[in-house]
């Protein structure tokens, strides 16, 4: 069942998403409403499906993880038995922290997060161990320009 989201949704999503720390009293507040309401509708939207679970985003570079890859993988396999393998092998490493399958010349986009590129390199040869790929580009973020997990809530 779809979840109707009107203006107050999308005033405390977008309070939430801005930082899902605050008080349910501060982001009554902040959305113009008060805290029942305000934590009803949380509850309706989680039960919903549109707010999932919660998280600290983390500084990566703070934490040693210097180096950005952003991995183009082209492949001539695709039956469901190496879909399958690739999938977990992606999932078993905590350095992909996206993957995306795509449409066009390339077929899977990898965003990995590293120490260096001797870090990255132990990643490469960990994954073409394990699955066969026809052809793998790997492009180094020299400065992250804009990261975000906002979404634009205007109705």
């Amino acid at each position: 069942m779809a979840v109707r989201i009107d203006d107050l949704d999308r005033k405390i999503l977008d309070q939430l998403q801005r930082d899902a720390a605050q008080s349910l009293d501060e982001i009554a507040a902040k959305v113009g409403s008060s805290r029942t309401p305000v934590w009803n509708r949380i509850r309706k939207l989680r039960e919903g499906g549109v707010v999932g679970h919660q998280t600290v985003i983390l500084d990566a570079e703070a934490l040693g993880f210097e180096a950005c890859f952003f991995v183009l993988i082209r492949t001539s396999e695709h039956e469901a038995d190496w879909q399958g393998r690739f999938l977990k092998a992606l999932q078993d490493r905590p350095e992909v922290q996206e993957a995306h399958r795509l449409a066009g010349d390339i077929d899977y986009i990898l965003k990995v997060r590293v120490k260096n590129a001797r870090a990255y390199d132990a990643f490469y040869q960990a994954l073409i161990s394990e699955v066969k790929v026809h052809n793998v580009t790997a492009l180094l973020s020299m400065e992250e320009i804009k990261s975000t997990t906002l979404l634009p809530l205007e109705g």
